[in-house]
């Protein structure tokens, strides 16, 4: 699933969203990693960035399951080419992990309990991307982690 701060307004970007999450819900199925999901919540309105982050991160990891793993997008983090992607839910899925969560913070970043929640951090590049464009970015790299997987030939090297 995706957590993100922030909710995505009805328009372009949005459509687009959804033709991956239900390509990723279709194709997923047969490799069983469905279901899938996007859970959004709304930005703090506290006035320091400490607090706003603070929030957030209670806010994004009460909607994770309890047993799942935490993958942050932070620019911090890790590049990854899309074969090494789709490796990382192969090994994620192999290892019997029951939930994987990629959570996309706020404005100011992520808050101190979701870094310690997480088991690994990376990005989508060096860029900084618009938090609508990072969820399309993300669904668009988990639909292409799902053909690789199964030998469809939307991804080509």
């Amino acid at each position: 699933s995706i957590l993100a701060v922030g909710k995505m307004k009805a328009g372009p970007e949005h459509e687009l969203y959804n033709r991956f999450e239900e390509r990723i819900i279709k194709s997923g199925r047969a490799l069983h990693l469905a279901p899938f999901s996007m859970t959004e919540i709304i930005e703090s309105r506290q006035s320091k960035a400490p607090a706003r982050k603070a929030e957030e991160a209670d806010a994004l990891l009460g909607k994770c399951p309890p047993s799942s793993r935490i993958i942050l997008l932070d620019e911090r983090g890790k590049d990854l080419t899309s074969q090494q992607f789709a490796n990382l839910l192969l090994q994620e899925q192999e290892s019997g992990t029951e939930a994987l969560c990629f959570a996309i913070g706020g404005p100011d970043g992520h808050g101190e309990a979701m870094e310690k929640a997480a088991v690994r951090k990376i990005r989508l590049g060096a860029m900084t991307w618009p938090h609508q464009i990072a969820r399309i970015l993300l669904a668009e790299q988990i639909y292409r982690a799902i053909t690789i997987l199964s030998g469809h030939p939307y991804h080509r090297e």
